[in-house]
């Protein structure tokens, strides 16, 4: 198996249409993550989804092999062997590259890519290189780019901003270093480690190994392949050459011959980008989500609805009913004291409760208050309002449980909205809400049954009153008329006072008992609206951060493959 292809499963095809699917797959990760991903691993998958787009766009089927490695590893020298020519200066001062210097394989046009690469110096190579026991004929290494970079350790600092800029465009990295520089922890910290998931498109090269003696070459080697487990590629194999000697040179050209068969060494590289870059990202998201619709959020229905006022307001329905209920039923000349109670709902202005006119297509936001108009109820107290914000937390607590940080702040921003909104929206539910029903049937009925026996006894009295004139005059009179004993207007009077006022104290007993269901119903009216206005204001935008971020693992499971 060849070193750049070792990891799990190096040999399956990376198609163009699977890249493209993983790299939607981050784009949309990206989107749905929004400000809850970390901002310098976004910028990072953003500028991968750029450089895919633009590789995937070039025409052409070459595979981009850089040549990178430390001062004095003599890669320069390994490109002037493998393209067959001095074209990389080599000097004794060093740094000695300045500049990426391209070496292309064969006759097909590569100017769009170097062009991309932003590469200058391009050799064409039209022949296989004078490599000992090389085969005449076709060069297994057309359609190869070989990059010879600068050195990653330059004193120059542009030098090494150069060879890392490369670095994220090639294809295949060959990493040269050599048996007094192969344990160097730039090499593996700043490079080798942080390109761990292109392990599939990483080939070390153990060069100068000529100053070795034979029998110390493979326990250097070995050293070599344990330092490269311990970054993260494990099993890789090191290549040993040569330059001076040539050495080990027929087996590189072998394994770059391997890179280039297929060209698929550029997709494999562009989804090792994506994979390296969901990882990061995936740290930023939990495994899983809470169920909002199984979160229950009882005891935040309860406390916004103390918060709203509604305990005011059913105590005001209750008094309102017993009000109405006496102007119905009560004793027919006892109803004037009617006027001197204040009208409990007019005094919370929800006299007009559920009645109120419908809001203009064109009213939004605020103005909505402007139209509807706003209650009376009283603001909520301090203990109201610390009620409120426990029950949020808790709820909270319980749907971002086990979620990052940042999401977790976005579950909360979410839960408590904008400053003043939730108060406007459980004052104007309340306001929407109908406080008041049809009048009962018995109301009716004792209202005419009250209004018979106030006019039999106003009847009797003005009966008495007569007689009483005409006896007080000596005036001849009528007989009056008698039961048993009681005359008329006596038992007109009588009656109709004692039986008013006993049906009036009935009527206000009975008032008391509807006063109480009547308070039940709305109290349900009331909690369902708080309830609504809980999962609009609440609830929904929960819901929504929570679905954002399963969108996000998901898209970012599908990205890493």
């Amino acid at each position: 198996m060849s070193p750049m292809l070792t990891g799990p499963d190096p040999m399956t095809p990376v198609s163009t249409d699977r890249l493209l699917a993983r790299v939607t797959a981050l784009s949309l990760a990206l989107v749905s993550g929004g400000g809850e991903l970390d901002p310098e691993a976004a910028d990072a998958a953003r500028r991968v989804i750029d450089k895919v787009e633009a590789r995937t766009t070039i025409a052409g089927d070459h595979t981009v092999v850089a040549l990178a490695g430390a001062t004095g590893s003599g890669k320069s020298s390994l490109f002037n062997v493998l393209v067959g020519a001095d074209v990389a200066r080599i000097g004794a001062r060093r740094p000695t590259t300045s500049r990426p210097t391209a070496a292309i394989f064969g006759p097909a046009e590569a100017g769009e890519l170097l062009d991309w690469l932003e590469v200058d110096a391009r050799h064409v190579v039209t022949g296989p290189g004078p490599v000992p026991g090389e085969a005449d004929g076709a060069d297994p290494l057309d359609g190869l780019v070989l990059l010879d970079l600068p050195d990653f350790d330059s004193r120059v600092l542009d030098h090494r901003r150069e060879a890392e800029r490369v670095l994220e465009l090639v294809d295949v990295f060959v990493w040269v270093t050599d048996p007094q520089k192969y344990a160097d922890a730039r090499l593996h910290d700043d490079f080798i480690r942080l390109q761990a998931a292109h392990e599939a498109v990483t080939l070390v090269v153990l060069n100068q190994c000529d100053r070795l003696a034979r029998g110390d070459v493979p326990a250097c080697r070995r050293d070599l392949e344990r330092l490269l487990a311990a970054d993260g590629v494990p099993g890789a194999e090191v290549v040993t050459t040569s330059a001076r000697t040539g050495d080990g040179v027929g087996a590189l050209r072998e394994r770059l011959a391997h890179a280039v068969a297929g060209h698929v060494a550029s997709r494999r590289r562009l989804a090792g980008d994506v994979q390296s870059c969901a990882a990061r990202l995936r740290a930023d998201v939990a495994d899983s989500e809470a169920d909002v619709g199984r979160l229950t959020h009882a005891d935040l229905d309860a406390a916004l609805a103390r918060s709203a006022g509604v305990p005011v307001v059913l105590e005001a329905v209750a008094r309102d009913y017993r009000r109405e209920a006496f102007a119905h039923t009560g004793w027919l000349f006892a109803r004037w004291t009617r006027g001197f109670a204040a009208d409990p709902l007019r005094r919370l202005r929800l006299d007009q409760a559920g009645r109120r006119p419908p809001i203009p297509v064109a009213v939004k936001g605020r103005d909505v208050r402007a139209v509807l108009g706003r209650s009376s109820i009283p603001a909520p107290g301090a203990s109201t309002v610390s009620a409120v914000e426990v029950a949020t937390r808790s709820f909270v607590r319980a749907a971002a449980h086990g979620l990052p940080y940042r999401w977790e702040q976005a579950v909360e921003d979410a839960a408590t909205g904008e400053g003043g909104a939730l108060p406007d929206a459980l004052d104007q539910a309340v306001v929407a809400t109908p406080l008041r029903a049809r009048r009962p049937l018995w109301w009716h009925v004792v209202n005419v049954v009250q209004w018979l026996l106030g006019v039999a006894a106003v009847a009797g009295l003005l009966w008495l009153v007569v007689l009483f004139v005409l006896g007080f005059l000596q005036l001849p009179s009528p007989d009056t008329p008698t039961v048993g004993i009681a005359p008329v207007p006596a038992l007109l009077l009588v009656p109709g006072l004692l039986l008013g006022l006993g049906l009036g104290a009935l009527s206000g007993w009975w008032a008391r008992v509807g006063a109480r269901h009547r308070r039940a119903v709305v109290g349900r009216r009331l909690q369902e609206a708080v309830a609504a206005v809980t999962d609009e204001r609440v609830v929904a935008p929960v819901r929504e951060v929570l679905a954002r971020h399963r969108s996000t693992r998901e898209s970012l499971e599908q990205a890493g493959g």
